[in-house]
């Protein structure tokens, strides 16, 4: 393989002319008569007997040269983006020129390669903090959440339906007097409140005791996912044979001890206070991080081609799709559920994909610009990490992760690193003026694809 021409278009896109030797290419049409010829009927021999020279006076001498063409192609590609200093962000388009016993081939290779990047001042960046304390009614709340959990699920007896109840329903819906499919269902649990049907059937429900059949009368609302039902009216025929509420636990020390290892409620506030204010203070870190970042993107000069961006937005679709597997649901079954279009579920990632390019390009430059190299040991430390958090064996892990990868993460966290502690942080609370400080904040991962998506998938 040689690389004849190197050029960039006006599209900025690279224009690669590559040359395959005659001795290379020959070999691969030997391979691939030794793999088709067998299958080969030719007059006078027997099937897969008959001399090349035969079968190709016979079928004509290019008859290998495309399978040749193709089993070579992608390496001598490689061997040239390598040659010619070159990196590509999309897939190459490839037109083959001239095809030869004696001189081999020699084909054409345009691809998008990443932008040129000059950053300047990332440095120094001036940033406010949101101080957020917890409340009391915060606490208050989320003592309330753990109350929700372990509360009793009993029988209603001696009235009718209320909001806040579970109604245990058999129900069938008709649309003008004839059923409809996926209107019926049997021993449905359904909160009354919960705004999980139609607008208006449970508030039909509520009032209702055990024992009797009845009928609700509802309009599906005008973009309901169905679109055979939208705008239309339904009646549904309603029996109601169970009635449930939640007994709520008295919240005193008994509580405590049933649901944390405290054995005071007065210890079990303060601990739940202790991780509210752990959230809020690792949320308002990420706050400080994605302004810092969007400040160094903004300072970035760059074109950056639409390609990256939608690649990425291809890459955080697989993801996507891999947790919905994770849940026992595929993608189209969402799409058809949510009443969505793929091009516009699509679009949902387009924002963020824009935002995570933009930062990995603007720490890869500081990268360059502060010669980082992470260390043998941190990678390895890194390995053990992800190791640790998949439940993984380490050598298993790095079948999984190349190491380039993790050190490219190792890198563009030092990255920022160096932008978070240069960085001029002004925090604000209800209570306190503003103050100048330095803020460690959590680390980000700005990687296009992070190991942690590598290894998830591999899973």
């Amino acid at each position: 393989m040689s690389v004849k021409s190197v050029k960039t278009n006006e599209d900025k896109k690279v224009e690669l002319e590559i040359a395959v030797s005659a001795e290379d290419f020959n070999k691969a049409v030997d391979a691939a008569f030794k793999k088709n010829g067998k299958k080969i009927n030719v007059p006078g021999f027997r099937k897969g007997k008959a001399p090349r020279k035969m079968v190709e006076k016979m079928y004509g001498e290019g008859m290998f040269f495309e399978e040749a063409v193709n089993n070579t192609y992608p390496a001598a590609y490689q061997a040239a983006v390598k040659e010619a200093n070159i990196d590509p962000v999309d897939r190459a388009d490839i037109e083959i020129m001239e095809v030869s016993k004696e001189n081999g081939y020699t084909f054409k290779a345009t691809v998008t390669v990443k932008p040129e990047v000059t950053l300047e001042g990332y440095k120094g960046i001036e940033v406010e903090k949101k101080v957020s304390v917890v409340t009391d009614e915060e606490v208050d709340a989320e003592i309330g959440r753990q109350r929700e959990q372990n509360a009793r699920v009993i029988a209603v007896e001696g009235r009718a339906a209320a909001n806040g109840d579970t109604a245990v329903i058999d129900f069938e819906g008709f649309v003008d007097d004839v059923a409809f499919e996926g209107g019926k269902g049997t021993d449905y649990s359904l909160v009354l409140g919960s705004n999980s049907f139609i607008p208006g059937f449970e508030d039909q429900v509520a009032g209702h005791n055990v024992g009797e059949s009845f009928e609700v009368n509802v309009t599906f609302p005008e973009d309901y996912h169905a679109e055979e039902l939208k705008g239309k009216a339904a009646m549904f025929k309603v029996t109601m044979k169970e009635l449930k509420m939640k007994e709520l636990p008295e919240l005193d020390d008994e509580f405590a001890k049933d649901v944390s290892e405290f054995d005071t409620l007065d210890e079990l506030k303060a601990d739940v206070s202790k991780k509210l204010q752990e959230k809020k203070d690792e949320q308002s870190d990420t706050d400080v991080e994605n302004k810092l970042m969007e400040a160094v993107a903004n300072k970035m000069v760059v074109d950056i081609p639409d390609c990256m961006f939608e690649s990425r937005v291809d890459e955080m679709l697989r993801d996507f799709e891999y947790r919905l597997q994770s849940q026992g649901m595929d993608l189209k079954n969402y799409l058809q559920y949510t009443g969505m279009e793929l091009d516009a579920f699509r679009k949902t990632f387009r924002p963020q994909a824009e935002a995570q390019v933009k930062t990995r390009l603007a720490l890869e430059k500081i990268v360059e610009l502060e010669k980082i190299e992470p260390t043998s040991d941190e990678v390895e430390a890194e390995y053990l990490n992800i190791a640790q958090q998949y439940k993984m064996e380490v050598e298993k892990v790095k079948g999984i992760v190349p190491t380039s990868d993790i050190k490219s993460g190792l890198a563009m966290n030092k990255a920022l690193d160096i932008v978070r502690e240069n960085a001029k942080i002004s925090e604000t609370n209800d209570a306190e003026p503003k103050r100048k400080k330095t803020t460690r904040t959590k680390k980000a991962a700005a990687k296009t694809e992070t190991a942690e998506e590598a290894v998830e998938a591999a899973e």
